[in-house]
């Protein structure tokens, strides 16, 4: 009877149900590499007895019995199987303990209140793009209020006044044209949220 995976709602982790034999060109699942299929060779150098897969460059190791040889040994030390036939089961079985490991990658911070009633989850780098503009555009207005207070004080030149103020004229086009692209971008998520139908 062929190596199988099964999974169940506690472990969600892969179990032989029996010991099977592996040999060079058997198309196998190593779910601890990835969730594609490998086929099986000899190794490639000739110089050990053990049966190999390739992955991202590397050689990795296994004895008959698809047990995981370390590459400074000729036997194994580690009596978990790392190798499942590849039937269409054990891919499914490999495919869902992939998607729950994605999910268990996600970090997601809270920071609602308890009687918030619709919230709204996006990626950290999209929230570090808005507070790097939002870091931006106050940088631009503190420098404005720096120039005026200059020219208040007479602290420059009439020359040296029109220089800055057509400098600090391209700085505002620029800075409004980003946040208005942030603006817009926010309004769209709105749009689909309660405030946007309260706008309607």
């Amino acid at each position: 009877m062929p190596n199988s995976i099964r999974t169940n709602s506690q472990t969600n982790t892969p179990t032989n149900s029996t010991q099977a034999a592996f040999k060079a060109g058997d198309s196998v699942l190593c779910p601890s590499l990835s969730s594609n299929p490998f086929v099986l060779t000899n190794d490639p150098y000739g110089k050990r007895k053990n049966l190999t897969l390739e992955f991202e460059g590397s050689y990795f190791y296994y004895d008959g019995n698809g047990f995981f040889v370390r590459a400074s040994q000729n036997e194994t030390d580690d009596f978990q199987p790392s190798l499942y036939q590849n039937t269409p089961a054990n891919q499914q079985a490999v495919n869902t303990l992939y998607s729950g490991r994605q999910l268990s990658q996600r970090t997601v911070i809270d920071i609602t209140e308890a009687d918030d009633k619709e919230v709204i989850v996006m990626s950290s780098h999209d929230l570090s793009d808005i507070a790097c503009d939002i870091d931006g555009a106050a940088t631009v207005l503190n420098d404005i209020g720096a120039l005026l207070h200059l020219i208040y004080s007479k602290g420059i030149t009439h020359s040296q006044t029109i220089s800055m103020a057509r400098l600090t004229h391209d700085a505002v086009v620029t800075w409004t044209s980003l946040l208005q692209d942030q603006s817009g971008s926010i309004d769209k998520t709105l749009a689909m949220t309660r405030y946007g139908k309260e706008g309607k």
